[in-house]
């Protein structure tokens, strides 16, 4: 699909498998036509432009989150009438995915758990935590480099990520293998997939509750000089001491987010650095620019390609009048190729200046708070995978030719990344 084929009353953004595999045509399209625009079968209005995404961020006055992780069809038992639908929205938030945890809250909720949250992800706790991961990613790469090639994610980066927020989290060393038992029976990302079937965001990750719950408690009744202590005692901004369950969903988020956002990540920019040959002799030469690459990898491609919102009261945007009730789709895959932001936006470009002004990480009080934690991960994983081999390729045998990739990726509207990645290298010094 070409963006002069694009016609946008016709093309479904949230079932169309080319859409989902190839999205940047559609971007594009929209962003030089319509960077605000209501799609027809159901009604969502579609925000591409970079500035109108921020106006929808700021404003969680106006458009609420409890539908972020939701998708096109709402279906609600009521219907969103009245000038101001807050009430009804929140009455009825156990009828949108994941309406238990902090990514669908607003304030004040939303203002007192990611209190909690931030307490969390402290930078003195983020510094503490970077020696963890750079002895866990050359752990992982002892059994990997040997072996001459290897299936990145499964046998890298959802490991990696899971550990690296155990760590964070104070999470025992000795716990840390039911935890990857636990990664083995989620089936990874199940929101935003293509035939747009309705479930609550059920996966193994939140098995972590009970683990949680029970440490919290744990550590409540019995004290230790040790980070889930901490995570235990830690209070509301008005001193109110949060319920266990509220804390293990706090804590299982994070998890969550990394399975969702940072393996993706981690998949994407390795891809890339596999893929272009250019790419990987500069990242080489100067490995300085390693955090500068992963910020253009973030513009360019998104692992999460966009959020909902949904309007508690009338407003408009972008010339389009919404009412209250309105499902908004803000693509922050799109807004990172927003011309009027990026020069030359579609080009990959390791030295661009304003990289990081994209929106991969989200904005607001929505902002990722494990945003510090992700681009960690990945830096120390790509220095320490650039320094152990003197080259990495892309397996022909599984993803075709240079030019002519046949990509194992996730078929989602709402997630880009890869299921599998097949690479071989040469380990350093052969």
């Amino acid at each position: 699909m070409t963006t002069t084929e694009i016609d946008p009353t016709e093309v479904d953004f949230f079932t169309d498998p080319d859409v989902a595999s190839k999205a940047e045509p559609y971007f594009d399209h929209m962003l030089a036509n319509h960077p605000v625009f209501r799609e027809p079968k159901y009604g969502v209005v579609i925000v591409t432009g970079y500035e109108e995404a921020l106006q929808v961020y700021h404003q969680p006055e106006v458009y609420s989150s409890i539908n972020r992780v939701g998708g096109p069809v709402i279906d609600l038992p009521v219907e969103l009438v009245g000038d101001d639908i807050t009430e009804i929205l929140e009455k009825h938030r156990e009828y949108f995915g994941a309406s238990d945890q902090i990514v669908t809250f607003d304030p004040p909720v939303h203002t007192d758990h990611r209190a909690i949250l931030m307490g969390l992800i402290t930078p003195k706790r983020l510094k503490e935590n970077e020696q963890f991961l750079k002895e866990t990613a050359d752990r992982f790469l002892d059994e990997l480099i040997p072996r001459g090639n290897t299936e990145f994610i499964w046998d890298y980066a959802k490991g990696y990520t899971i550990l690296a927020v155990a760590d964070l989290l104070g999470v025992p060393v000795e716990d840390h293998q039911m935890l990857l038992d636990l990664l083995a029976s989620s089936p990874g990302p199940v929101l935003g997939n293509l035939e747009l079937q309705t479930n609550n965001h059920q996966t193994g990750l939140e098995k972590m509750y009970d683990y949680f719950i029970a440490k919290i408690v744990e550590r409540r009744e019995d004290p230790k000089d040790d980070i889930l202590t901490g995570m235990a005692v830690a209070t509301f901004p008005d001193g109110s001491l949060p319920e266990p369950i509220e804390v293990a969903r706090i804590a299982a988020n994070l998890f969550s987010a990394g399975q969702e956002t940072t393996v993706q990540l981690l998949g994407i920019s390795v891809a890339r650095i596999a893929d272009d040959p250019e790419v990987q002799n500069l990242l080489r030469s100067e490995p300085a620019l390693i955090p500068k690459f992963l910020e253009e990898t973030l513009r360019i491609e998104a692992p999460i390609k966009g959020s909902f919102r949904i309007t508690k009261t009338a407003t408009s945007l972008g010339g389009l009048d919404l009412p209250p009730g309105t499902n908004v789709m803000l693509l922050h895959g799109a807004a990172g190729r927003d011309p009027r932001v990026f020069d030359n936006p579609e080009d990959f470009d390791v030295l661009r200046a304003n990289a990081r002004q994209h929106l991969a990480f989200g904005r607001g009080i929505h902002t990722c708070p494990g945003a510090p934690l992700a681009r960690a991960e990945a830096v120390f994983s790509i220095q320490r995978l650039l320094e152990r081999t003197s080259s990495i390729q892309v397996s022909e045998e599984h993803h075709g030719p240079a030019g002519a990739r046949e990509w194992d990726l996730i078929r989602s509207y709402k997630f880009r990344g890869h299921t599998k990645l097949h690479l071989t290298y040469t380990p350093a010094g052969s």
